[in-house]
């Protein structure tokens, strides 16, 4: 059987029609840059997030950097964050001149270390952005502690994280900015780049669609330095009929990881994140719980969450010799991300060093994720733990 990662001609297949009408009437329109449908979404994903605005940007990374750009972050300035995490998270803030700084992460969630921040703040810290890995969102409630004790900006970056929710709030409602990736992997994907960046502050939001056309407010007339940061007409136009199918398409999700929990345990190869102990040290080392264990690490759901699992993540000791086993099987999986930001070459001048981060370098080398989509079938589920299991045999 063929497994594989991700299957978006599945999805399409079902909304074509649909898809295809909005594209056809951009094109009869003729509006192809910021036209109506822009508008359209950017009204329709703040609502949804429940946040009073939204602004359509470029992509997901531009969605980083005009938020730290609206803010007048840059050189000078520090901005704390996850290693563990897409490089547009470090790569935004670096792109403006300020200096990431990065905090480990929770070795449960693979989201950043509430309680490790504050070490890290020093005069020059001006933001805290956290990011909701794999669609699950961070711990929060003392994240925004932090921020608000020392006067700081959060930008939480929701990529990965569209309509997740912590105690009841929506991913990019709790911080001054919420960041949204619409590549087409994503729970809400488009059908090229594409990203949205949402507030509940007018002024902020007014500043946004400012910084989003140059800097311009009325045309031609540039008071600060913005940058080419827009929505094409054509990706709102798609993921507005793509939105109407969101939530389903959210609980399908939760529903294969359902199943992959179960199957796991019936397998008899599930290990809760729980009973492994040395997560957060460098399991390079003999004293590592998970070496030698027949199973995998499951994923840890945090109470009073809504996780949207725009990636099922295990982690195994034995990651790289289980990938290449399960493709010779026909499952595709990927590995995000072998290579935590504090240790990537680009990063080298800011002076970390192997050991730093040691919950983060942990999970670089542990964690694989299995194909989860709405498409995916209970009998391709089953295949893939089984030949999971029988690599542990």
């Amino acid at each position: 059987m063929n497994v594989p990662a991700l299957d978006l001609r599945a999805q399409y297949r079902s909304i074509k029609d649909e898809v295809m009408k909005a594209v056809q009437d951009v094109f009869e329109s003729q509006q192809f840059i910021l036209g109506r449908q822009v508008k359209e979404l950017e009204e329709a994903v703040a609502a949804y997030c429940r946040c009073k605005y939204g602004v359509g940007v470029s992509s997901g990374t531009d969605a980083l950097i005009i938020a730290l750009m609206t803010e007048g972050i840059g050189p000078g300035d520090e901005v704390i964050t996850t290693p563990y995490t897409f490089f547009a998270t470090g790569g935004s803030i670096a792109r403006t001149g300020a200096t990431p700084v990065f905090v480990d992460i929770d070795p449960l969630t693979f989201n950043i270390d509430p309680k490790l921040m504050e070490a890290s703040i020093t005069k020059r810290t001006k933001a805290i952005m956290p990011v909701h890995l794999y669609g699950q969102v961070a711990d929060m409630d003392p994240i925004m502690a932090v921020a608000r004790k020392h006067n700081l900006v959060v930008i939480e970056d929701g990529a990965q994280a569209i309509g997740a929710e912590y105690h009841g709030q929506r991913a990019g409602s709790i911080g001054e900015y919420g960041c949204f990736s619409f590549f087409p992997s994503k729970n809400l994907g488009g059908a090229g780049d594409g990203g949205m960046v949402v507030t509940n502050e007018p002024s902020r939001a007014e500043k946004l669609g400012i910084m989003r056309v140059h800097g311009s407010k009325p045309k031609y007339y540039h008071h600060v330095i913005g940058g080419n940061f827009r929505l094409d007409t054509l990706q709102a136009a798609v993921l507005l009929v793509k939105l109407r199918h969101l939530d389903d398409w959210s609980a399908a999700r939760q529903e294969k990881a359902s199943d992959y929990r179960r199957l796991f345990r019936e397998a008899g190869i599930a290990i809760a994140p729980q009973e492994i102990n040395c997560l957060a040290s460098d399991c390079r080392n003999d004293k590592c719980d998970l070496k030698g264990r027949k199973g995998v690490v499951l994923p840890e759901e945090a109470p009073n969450v809504r996780h949207i699992y725009n990636q099922f993540v295990i982690r195994t000791d034995r990651r790289d010799e289980l990938q290449k086993w399960l493709k010779e099987r026909g499952v595709d999986t990927a590995i995000y991300y072998p290579v935590s930001l504090h240790m990537q070459g680009c990063f080298s001048l800011l002076g970390y060093k192997e050991g730093d981060m040691p919950a983060s370098e942990c999970a670089a080398r542990q964690t694989l994720a299995l194909p989860v989509y709405p498409e995916l079938t209970e009998d391709m589920i089953a295949y893939v733990v089984a030949a999971i299991a029988e690599f542990h045999k």
